[in-house]
């Protein structure tokens, strides 16, 4: 060191400690930075699940289960920061109290809510490479900007997270993975028999058998029953079907201006459409209709600006109301057992007929997106009141243009109405399929007590 410096400091040593101490303050308050959490943050991990789900091709009920737990162990998190916000454990069947955050840690409980969101939806979906990749580019950022608070973070998120897949794993999934295949009544004319192009075996006919998050019961909202099978020409049956092969035959009249086509193929939300050309197969893969919903959530969210803890609140009801939704309309169909429009048709009326979507490998009665619609605009209904103008962008990415609504009831009854449309249904299914998923909802919205001012 130069003697002259030496000099300097020696004779003055305050103003080299003074020196030394601003520099390790900054360095200080560097380290303690806070990681900023947004609501944007939540709404882009829930769009990456959605994608990956999309890639692993899950059923539509199988994905209501992917995004109901995820939500929770994320809510479950924002109420140990957030006394306006009520625990839902006692409140959903078997689900306990989650671990208490220590109150001596650095804990964000924003980043821990994005933590349990993340390793609970990892658990649940088959590519958990894609999720990892993605999580730990987020939990490397987070790191860079604090490591104390994040590591705070992550372990009380990675607590609530066990404990949600502790519980979820007693919700009769994995024993209905080993079930038997639903058995086709061939004897039978009214009962569902596999349809075209791939003629699949019955989707989760054992759903019924799991778990709900708030309803009593799978049966708890039983439809009022459909009109009887009848192929006399002036039964109600009959018109019903004659109506949907009628309905179909008008739309391709019309062809690509058609607005029922528009409106069947926005909410067509299937997560598999298998395409035969000669010897060629190729899938197209899509959202289910819960995910749509969930999509719906993402618009009002930002549209009212809601913050992070009301962005998952509102998810969460949401997933709810769209999980038990499944349950209770798959109890349905499995129990009527319904042939769809497309077999009869071709049997006894144009054996050359084609719904304008494909129909689904699972009986008719009552409409899933009926049942799903009904309860999630329902719930959303709740949470962001009535007459909620809307643009819903949802289907864009899958080349399909926004469509504009005032309420979520508006929206419901338009996704109901384009089974009809997609000559997939009968009117029945439609309309009571509706009203079974409002009645779901409003069990939803008057049981379940997740606001302290509620």
């Amino acid at each position: 060191m130069n003697f002259q410096i030496k000099k300097t400091i020696k004779r003055q040593p305050t103003f080299f400690y003074l020196l030394l101490s601003v520099m390790l303050c900054v360095s200080c308050q560097k380290e303690e930075q806070a990681i900023e959490i947004t609501p944007d943050n939540y709404h882009e991990v829930v769009d990456k699940i959605t994608e990956v789900m999309v890639h692993d091709i899950f059923s539509p009920p199988v994905a209501s289960r992917i995004y109901n737990y995820p939500n929770i162990a994320a809510y479950e998190v924002i109420c140990q920061g957030d006394p306006a916000y009520k625990t839902l454990s006692r409140q959903l069947h078997n689900l306990t109290p989650v671990p208490k955050a220590d109150t001596t840690k650095s804990i964000n409980f924003r980043i821990a809510a994005l933590v349990a969101y993340l390793e609970v939806s990892k658990a649940l979906v088959f590519s958990e490479n894609k999720v990892e990749t993605y999580r730990d580019s987020l939990y490397n950022s987070w790191a860079s900007i604090n490591k104390s608070s994040f590591y705070d973070s992550k372990t009380y998120g990675l607590l609530v997270a066990q404990h949600v897949k502790d519980w979820l794993a007693t919700d009769k999934y994995a024993q209905t993975r080993t079930m038997p295949k639903f058995s086709v009544n061939t004897e039978d004319p009214a009962r569902w028999q596999p349809t075209p192009p791939d003629y699949m075996d019955g989707i989760e006919p054992h759903w019924r058998e799991i778990r709900p998050s708030i309803i009593d019961s799978a049966s708890q909202f039983t439809p009022s029953k459909h009109p009887d099978f009848s192929l006399e020409k002036d039964s109600k049956f009959y018109k019903e079907l004659t109506e949907t092969y009628q309905v179909g035959n008008a739309i391709k009249e019309e062809g690509e201006t058609s607005e029922k086509l528009q409106i069947a193929q926005f909410w067509d939300c299937n997560p598999y459409v298998s395409t035969h050309k000669g010897h060629l197969m190729f899938a197209t893969k899509k959202i289910t209709p819960g995910a749509h919903w969930i999509g719906i959530c993402k618009i009002a969210s930002k549209k009212t600006e809601a913050d992070f803890n009301k962005t998952i609140y509102a998810y969460t009801k949401t997933s709810i109301a769209i999980a038990d939704a499944f349950i209770s309309c798959w109890d349905e169909k499995y129990r009527s057992n319904l042939i769809r429009p497309e077999t009869l048709i071709n049997q006894h009326i144009d054996e050359n007929w084609e719904p304008v979507l494909q129909t689904p490998p699972f009986p008719e009665y009552t409409s899933g997106h009926s049942v799903v619609s009904g309860a999630a605009s329902t719930v959303l209904t709740e949470i962001f009141g009535d007459n909620f103008t809307f643009n819903d962008d949802t289907e864009l990415k899958y080349g399909l243009p926004i469509r504009s609504f005032v309420s979520f009831n508006q929206a419901a009854d338009e996704a109901a109405i384009s089974r009809l449309y997609g000559g997939i249904h009968y009117r029945a299914a439609i309309d009571l399929g509706l009203e079974q998923g409002r009645e779901l909802g409003k069990f939803v919205v008057k049981k379940l007590q997740m606001k302290t001012n509620n």
